[in-house]
């Protein structure tokens, strides 16, 4: 029997507010434990939380960005179980009265387009982690991250492989950090991915029993994990067993997911609405308030590229990868006017030199103009490709501009034709050998006598113009 599988992904999003949700503690990442707690988030006896308005912002924020419907009146409600990483014995969350929800994400594989239903937004807190101890059978707890805010976003069980669930989380990040509300590190755990997976025979409507998979923390551990368990499941489905309804931990190391604990219902955490928290009330006002500060999204971004700038959609695609990057190439093609070139400057020398110095986007130290002047000077024949590579190199170790570096290394491209003349028929004069094999037709040899007249010329000779006049000599 061919089975189809059935994914649905639940995604943590934490947000970059400086406070927590219902605190003012800082959410600063990697201070010393419990350094960053207070009564509030420690859920001492007689306290009471207070919201934070730029929580709702955010969480605003992602819902129009994936089309989701935001409800007006949303309610906080106390999801209560125990464990050591809680200290309150209960999580403030929303369950039956969620921010937003019924809405989208277009994901492409391959060449088709898959639209992936989102069942809700809400906002919660995070609880905090547990540290266990490798030597001693001890578990440490840090609080620090208790009530920093997170969104949980729920996907409808819309996908049907790996890669459709992988593209959906790709889509997810790229927004979320679009829209500058998460940072989107997977290994400081800002942004965490559960998965649920159940197979069903192909052509049936009735879903399987599923399993929920956590402990992925990077796409391609997603990617496995979610390959693994269909792998499983199949297994157990084709031996004539039946899949028990369960969460699982993947275990990178082996590559494989164990068995943690039964899969809790809705009603094992005795959802009510939280006594000390009013319900949200959101306005039509305050939704379009919100909606004017969105940026412009990937994905227009990425068909706007293609369309005004003319570039293949492979760059579009890399260019678009990050905002600073796209404000980037955007800047930088504002000043050269030469939007393919700029394309090729920034995915090959700008990213490769980033990449090479373990550099952000932020601090690249060539400025979107200095790059964009330096195109210029190769358009207008000031300097050639070869030398604007020397040039390069200087504006990255200096920060200087290509003018200055150019006058200070006496680097303007030669473009005297007398003078290149002159630089070629000594060339000729240097090599006999070559330019009777040449004349015998071993046509080849072409490229010879153009690199060693750019190396007579310290590469500083015009390129067309070193080819325009040696077609001449040699045809003579």
């Amino acid at each position: 029997m061919e089975y189809e599988p059935v994914i649905g992904l639940e995604v943590h999003a934490q947000l970059l507010t400086n406070t927590k949700i219902f605190c003012g503690c800082s959410t600063r990442f990697g201070a010393a434990p419990n350094s960053h707690t207070c009564p509030v988030c420690l859920g001492m006896p007689g306290v009471l939380p207070v919201l934070n308005k730029k929580v709702v912002e955010f969480a605003m924020k992602m819902a129009l960005a994936t089309n989701c419907h935001i409800n007006p009146s949303n309610v906080w409600a106390r999801k209560n179980y125990f464990y050591p990483d809680l200290p309150k014995g209960y999580q403030i969350s929303q369950y039956a009265y969620p921010l937003a929800e019924r809405g989208y994400v277009d994901v492409k594989t391959g060449s088709e387009t898959k639209r992936i239903g989102i069942t809700r937004i809400h906002m919660e807190e995070d609880a905090g982690k547990l540290i266990h101890d490798e030597n001693t059978p001890v578990s440490l707890v840090d609080f620090n991250r208790t009530g920093v805010p997170l969104i949980e976003i729920v996907s409808e069980p819309d996908m049907r492989s790996p890669e459709e669930g992988t593209e959906y989380l790709h889509r997810l990040h790229e927004i979320l950090v679009y829209l500058e509300i998460c940072d989107g590190n997977m290994e400081e755990g800002s942004f965490r991915c559960d998965a649920n997976v159940s197979l069903r025979p192909r052509g049936r409507e009735e879903f399987g029993t599923r399993t929920e998979l956590k402990n992925m923390n990077s796409f391609r551990n997603v990617q496995r994990a979610l390959e693994y368990e269909i792998k499983r499941q199949q297994y157990i489905l084709e031996s004539g067993g039946s899949v028990v309804q369960e969460t699982r931990l993947w275990d990178d190391s082996q590559g494989v997911t164990h068995a943690m604990r039964g899969k809790e219902e809705a009603h094992d955490y005795r959802y009510f609405p939280d006594p000390d928290l009013v319900p949200v009330v959101i306005s039509d006002q305050w939704i379009e308030e919100v909606r004017a500060c969105l940026p412009e999204l990937p994905l227009a971004k990425r068909e706007r590229f293609i369309r005004d700038y003319q570039i293949p959609p492979y760059d579009a695609g890399v260019l678009t990868a990050s905002r600073a990057l796209a404000d980037y190439y955007e800047a930088t093609t504002a000043c050269c006017g030469r939007p393919k070139n700029a394309s090729n400057w920034v995915m090959g020398d700008i990213l490769g030199h980033l990449k090479e110095d373990k550099l952000l986007m932020s601090e690249c130290p060539v400025t979107p103009q200095s790059l964009g002047d330096m195109i210029g000077l190769i358009e207008d024949g000031t300097i050639s490709g070869k030398i604007a590579k020397d040039v390069f190199e200087e504006m990255w170790k200096s920060g200087k501009e290509p003018r200055t570096i150019i006058q200070e290394k006496g680097l303007v491209q030669i473009t005297d034709a007398a003078a290149l003349e002159a630089a070629i028929d000594e060339v000729l004069k240097e090599n006999p050998s070559q330019l009777a094999e040449y004349r015998q037709g071993k046509d080849k040899l072409f490229g010879f006598f153009v690199g060693q007249a750019m190396k007579a010329t310290r590469g500083k000779a015009n390129p067309k113009l070193v080819n325009e006049i040696l077609k001449k000599k040699l045809s003579e």
